[in-house]
């Protein structure tokens, strides 16, 4: 890896982040925490604040307003970190420079954290509907709600890989307690259409947990199939199988992919950057990829972005110091499932270490629903001193 006078630590080292999402924001962090104010860490985003992604969910269902679940970039401050509201439009991964809306980044190391975009246009009719996947849709779904009194709704994922698997099947139960809450669930149907052959294919005892919450519930589980389109006219759900699913409301999962500007940039591969499962490191020397935007053979979930990013900060911080190298990448992370009544389970899963992916349930609990609690203050804490 070469640096601005031949190796990496020769000088200052310009570490340029894209994204600032759970890896960026981790990568950063670290790299402050070890480096102070030689960190020379620039990370570049275009919003003007972080979101949680279960905070949609609370969007959506009234729990929390769109300002509340907001965590603002100008209160993350950190020594040896600039960060940058910038909007980037062209990434040279060879030469590692970065066009933005207001000028050029050259960096020595570059580290893409960019998250995955929805492609709302790749399902015919999506666009006249309802996805609540970015915080804007969860807040215009939580005033459709209101207005749902009775009918089928279906809760629908139209592509995969998608970020947090849990989601949809959490969409389904906070729905059920949502129109029981209102006292008119029983007018009500709720299907929910996922890709997979059960809800959380990892974990055996976490699918059971759910198929049996959802058929306590009386909610529709419709496996192996994903939405391929809609009819608004109609009110029709369209299978990629061909079969069709009457609905008056929908909620979906949009397709995901990587963002233009990456796949443009020539550093995409099916959608997405392809690294080292080990160190994230990309085909290009001194480029590194994490979180939604690479394929490691991990979930799209924060849990996992953050993981890898302290994986590429102790690497880097070895080779500023002439260290060892950390371990590759261990592939595990723990998800919350909400699965409502007020409770939360959660799901340790472990995917690279092993012949094949495995995971361990535990049960939902009150105590899990402090835990998670945990887990956000301790990310806002960490990153936004909050």
């Amino acid at each position: 890896m070469t640096g601005p006078q031949g190796t990496l630590g020769s000088m200052p080292t310009r570490i340029l982040v894209l994204g600032a999402g759970f890896g960026g924001l981790e990568l950063a962090t670290v790299l402050s925490e070890e480096l102070g104010d030689d960190a020379g860490v620039t990370l570049i985003d275009e919003s003007d604040a972080f979101v949680f992604g279960y905070s949609k969910l609370d969007v959506m269902f009234g729990r929390a307003t769109p300002e509340e679940v907001r965590l603002p970039y100008a209160e993350f401050v950190k020594p040896g970190v600039r960060l940058a509201r910038e909007t980037i439009t062209a990434i040279d991964p060879e030469a590692r420079r970065v066009t933005t809306d207001t000028g050029v980044h050259e960096a020595d190391v570059l580290v893409v954290a960019l998250g995955a975009d929805y492609d709302v246009d790749a399902t015919p009719g999506l666009a006249e509907e309802n996805e609540f996947y970015s915080v804007a849709g969860a807040e215009r779904l939580r005033d459709v709600l209101s207005t749902f009194t009775h009918g089928r709704a279906v809760v629908g994922v139209c592509g995969a890989p998608f970020k947090c698997p849990p989601a949809p099947s959490e969409a389904a139960l906070l729905l059920h307690d949502y129109l029981l809450e209102r006292g008119i669930r029983h007018d009500c149907e709720i299907s929910l259409v996922m890709p997979f052959g059960t809800p959380v294919p990892p974990s055996p005892d976490t699918s059971a947990a759910l198929l049996e919450a959802f058929a306590e519930r009386g909610i529709e589980f419709v496996p192996g199939s994903r939405v391929s389109s809609l009819d608004p006219a109609r009110g029709v759900v369209v299978l990629e199988n061909g079969a069709e699913l009457r609905y008056d409301l929908f909620l979906g999962v949009p397709k995901h992919r990587a963002p233009d500007v990456v796949i443009e940039s020539g550093m995409a591969e099916d959608g997405y950057i392809p690294v080292s499962s080990q160190t994230l490191e990309t085909r290009f020397p001194a480029v590194y990829a994490l979180g939604d935007v690479a394929t490691v053979g991990v979930p799209k979930a924060g849990v996992f972005s953050e993981g890898a990013a302290r994986v590429v900060a102790r690497s880097l911080i070895a080779k500023l110091r002439g260290g060892e190298q950390p371990p590759p990448y261990d592939g595990r992370g723990a998800c919350y499932v909400e699965f409502g009544a007020g409770r939360i389970g959660r799901v340790d899963v472990d995917f690279l270490s092993g012949p094949r992916p495995t995971g361990t349930f535990q049960a939902p609990s009150l105590e899990l629903v402090a835990e998670k609690t945990r887990f956000g203050a301790s990310r806002r804490a960490r990153w936004f001193d909050r």
